[in-house]
């Protein structure tokens, strides 16, 4: 049996390559994850590592690498690291070298103002120049490190986007206005925000700490050791010598770099696991041309395997052979798709660094063990477990059926288990998503629509034939023959064309289910965007680090500004222990309401004025806040009080959940500390003059952003667009292999259907009725799939879109214009896919295919 296997393989060799393809592409999804996440993985635990070569032991003050960002007051009673415990912990034995470190976030502007790189990875640090002046941390590519304050350097590839060249005069902010400095030196640097495509400039030291911390104090320690001393001693010498305090912590360079590894870990992980799921949708896509191509295959060759059955080949062994040759197959394309994975690897490495600018790090290429045994179990599984349903079908064939050629039927009783499983799962499917809905549940909305989802395809023969039916007059008419004879082949087998338009299905769904999504999220965000805020224009950093206190100041002064509120976030304890925390945000009582809408479902709308607190109804619904209660609270700089709630705001995404006036609070933010955004709204209403004021009064800081209504419903729209083309993208392999799965199922049509094709070319049909007959079957299969999809899809992202927050206010939206294009892209797709087996089957021979058996 394991000869007329592989006899069966080499000789359907031809009508099998869509399946050894389907199998190939899905693998090679596979493979290409694994691999590019592991040497993506190894090449930035490498280059992390050797941030720590040198480093015995760091000590961190966890406080001030806060403060560094959040640039809020720098007197604070924790114990601090300073040049006086940098001085003691050098004076240690077997201690070389002790390197004060200090860090936050710097912005450079480019020639026209623009910031480069994006505002989250915009790193400022300070430059320690050793012995031979240079920090070995940033080698010198150019020129030297800076000085003074009137000096800076910067990452060799920011200069070179900046087109800027030593002795330059470069503009660069942290919060506030812009510092003109001169370009003393280019670095290179291993920081992964950096390496990433974010930005470094380097001060001196001194400018350094007065920029992000206070005079003479370091957020880290970083300890070099003398060659043969022990790290673990070292480290137990540096944390004595060091303040004592919950915030200073003293890690050994090993201990540092393996958290970076765990780290790094768990990020490739988590790519790894997103992309592995689209690599599932695409296997899963293959099974149902696999089933279908095997079901095919034994349907082809029924008078053999009851010939076998006739001269004792037993149940068992027929089955054995059939999945024997999936096995061959899988194998075949497992291998083919692993080497195929690499090559995607490397080319999409190559795709980021190119196009992308994305500046991955080098690393050998990773071929795990791990990756070559997941490529090859997963594909010669997923074939086998595909072919095992037409393999016992094959087993039943009884002897008697080598009298005919013809396939068998499926029997009533099969037909009426098929259908129950599927208006089985179909009703349970439906009871969890209505569920899911009622609940706001979104895992019960998940399995839903999975089970649903399952549940038609289950049931997809039966509903094919009266979906396909709906185009019939429209066929009859505009093409005759060839149409009616279409439309009769494609409801002929309705387990083979549901199987081939289910793997369009798939793909369909997902894609229209996230177009609706975003669509009607989009929308959603336009509307309370238009009907929440009410201000002209909003003042924020990019990296949602606070704003300086002058420029709150200076936008106040600004020209054409008529009323402006500051926004302050501030985290207060609370509870009688003050066991826990609150998020409250500050704005001006006396303006805010002619900046934001503020409607509330209970108390006064007037409460912020009369000092108290508006709280949001999903927050007072989580927190069990009710109007007239009182919250003890303390505050960040120890002073205890009580604010009491005066009213519920009805879902407003332009007020925060807890929201209490300025003049309340505000005195007890930590000196020196910003505020997180600045609402305008100017007398003339939004204009451009107003637009550059408000820049001008940032001080053309190029990391602060003023944006109006406009500004914010594009920001909205462009990420829900560039998340749904990364969906579309990773959803495409899916749909590469539901076209190739409609090909194939054609080509095999066609190849069964010899004679019946010779018999309507003998009768009068010419070569172009040929054609058009196959290219149509193909168009009703592929619509057939795309309607059913798109039903699904809708359906899918109604429940999901219901699941989501009230206060976003979100109604299914179903984008005319995207959902027909879906499905005349299926149309496309049909018609694609039955051009060559259309061509082959005008050009069979007119009595060759009428003496076929």
């Amino acid at each position: 049996m394991f000869r007329t296997a592989l006899r069966n393989v080499l000789a359907h060799k031809g009508r099998l390559l869509m399946t050894v393809l389907a199998v190939m592409l899905g693998t090679a999804f596979v493979a290409g994850t694994l691999v590019f996440s592991d040497t993506f993985g190894n090449a930035l635990r490498t280059q992390s590592s050797k941030s720590y070569t040198d480093i015995a032991v760091t000590v961190s003050d966890h406080e001030a690498a806060n403060l560094s960002y959040q640039h809020g007051d720098r007197a604070v009673d924790s114990p601090t690291l300073t040049e006086e415990a940098r001085t003691k912990v050098a004076a240690l034995p077997d201690i070389a070298e002790v390197r004060g470190v200090v860090s936050g976030f710097a912005g450079i502007a480019d020639k026209k103002g623009a910031l480069i790189g994006n505002g989250f990875s915009t790193t400022g640090t300070n430059y320690v120049p050793g012995a031979d002046g240079t920090d070995p941390r940033y080698p010198l590519v150019e020129g030297r490190g800076p000085k003074d304050a009137t000096e800076i350097a910067l990452d060799a590839r920011t200069a070179d986007k900046g087109g800027f060249k030593v002795g330059d005069t470069i503009r660069v902010a942290v919060n506030g206005p812009v510092m003109k400095l001169k370009l003393t030196g280019t670095v290179n640097t291993n920081d992964p925000r950096v390496v990433a495509g974010g930005s470094l400039a380097a001060f001196d030291t001194a400018t350094a700490q007065q920029l992000y911390l206070s005079p003479g104090r370091f957020a880290e320690l970083d300890v070099k050791a003398k060659p043969g001393a022990d790290d673990s001693a070292l480290l137990a010498a540096v944390k004595q010598a060091v303040p004592q305090g919950d915030n200073i912590e003293a890690k050994t360079g090993r201990e540092l770099a393996d958290e970076q590894d765990r780290m790094i870990k768990q990020g490739t992980q988590v790519l790894s696991t997103a992309l592995l799921g689209f690599a599932g949708i695409a296997l899963f896509v293959g099974i149902f041309i696999i089933a279908n191509t095997f079901t095919m295959l034994v349907a082809q060759r029924t008078k053999e395997l009851a010939l076998l059955r006739a001269v004792g080949a037993t149940r068992r062994q027929i089955t054995r052979s059939v999945l024997i040759e999936a096995l061959l197959v899988g194998l075949t394309a497992s291998v083919t798709g692993l080497l195929a994975g690499i090559g995607i690897a490397v080319g999409l490495k190559a795709l980021l660094n190119g196009p992308f600018d994305a500046n991955l790090p080098d690393g050998p290429l990773i071929v795990a063990p791990r990756t070559v045994i997941a490529a090859i179990v997963v594909g010669v599984l997923v074939t086998v477990l595909a072919a095992w349903l037409p393999a016992r079908r094959a087993s039943r064939i009884a002897p008697v059926a080598a009298m005919s050629s013809a396939e068998q039927p499926p029997t009533h009783k099969g037909l009426v288990v098929r259908n129950t499983i599927g208006s089985l799962f179909s009703l349970v499917g439906a009871v969890a998503l209505a569920a899911g809905v009622g609940t706001k549940e979104v895992k019960l909305v998940g399995v839903g629509a999975g089970a649903l989802l399952i549940g038609v395809f289950v049931l997809t023969p039966l509903l094919s034939r009266p979906l396909i039916a709906l185009f019939a007059p429209l066929l009859r008419a505009v093409y005759g023959t060839p149409g009616k004879l279409a439309q009769e082949n494609a409801v002929r087998n309705p387990r083979r064309t549901a199987a081939t338009a289910s793997a369009l299905t798939i793909g369909v769904t997902l894609i229209t289910s996230l177009t609706v999504i975003g669509a009607s999220v989009n929308q959603a965000m336009d509307k309370v965007t238009a009907s929440d805020f009410k201000a002209d224009y909003t003042v924020a950093m990019e990296n949602v680090s606070p704003l300086s206190p002058e420029v709150a100041a200076q936008i106040a002064k600004a020209p054409g500004v008529s009323v402006m509120s500051t926004e302050r976030d501030m985290a207060v304890r609370t509870g009688q222990n003050g066991e826990d925390f609150e998020s409250i945000t500050a704005v001006d009582a006396a303006t805010i309401d002619q900046l934001a809408t503020v409607k509330v479902k209970e108390g006064s709308a007037d409460a912020l004025k009369q000092g108290k607190l508006l709280v949001s109804s999903g927050r007072a619904e989580k927190a069990g806040y009710k109007v007239g209660d009182t919250l003890a609270v303390t505050y960040p700089d120890g002073a205890k009080g009580s604010l009491t709630v005066g009213g519920i705001l009805e879902a407003n995404i332009a007020l925060a959940s807890v929201v209490a006036p300025e003049a309340v609070i505000g005195p007890h933010a930590a000196p020196g500390s910003g505020v997180d955004k600045v609402l305008v709204k100017g007398v003339n209403g939004p204009t451009e003059e107003l637009k550059q004021a408000l820049r001008d009064a940032t001080g053309g800081n190029p990391l602060i952003a003023v944006k109006g209504a406009k500004e914010i419903k594009a920001e909205n729209s462009r990420i829900i667009t560039n998340i749904l083309n990364l969906m579309y993208g990773l959803l495409g392999m899916s749909v590469v292999i539901a076209v190739l799965g409609v090909v194939n199922t054609m080509a095999m049509s066609v190849f069964e259907r010899r004679r019946e094709i010779g018999m309507l070319r003998a009768i009068g049909l010419d070569r172009l009725g040929i054609r058009r007959m196959i290219r149509l079957e193909s168009l009703l299969i592929a619509l057939f799939g795309g309607l059913v999809g798109v039903g699904l899809g809708v359906l899918a992202a109604w429940a999901a879109v219901r699941t989501m927050p009230s206060s976003l206010k979100v109604v299914t939206v179903v984008p005319p214009v995207q959902t027909v294009g879906f499905l005349l892209a299926a149309a496309v797709i049909g018609l694609l896919a039955a051009l060559w087996p259309a061509h082959r089957a005008a050009k069979l021979d007119i009595l060759d295919s009428i003496k076929s058996q």
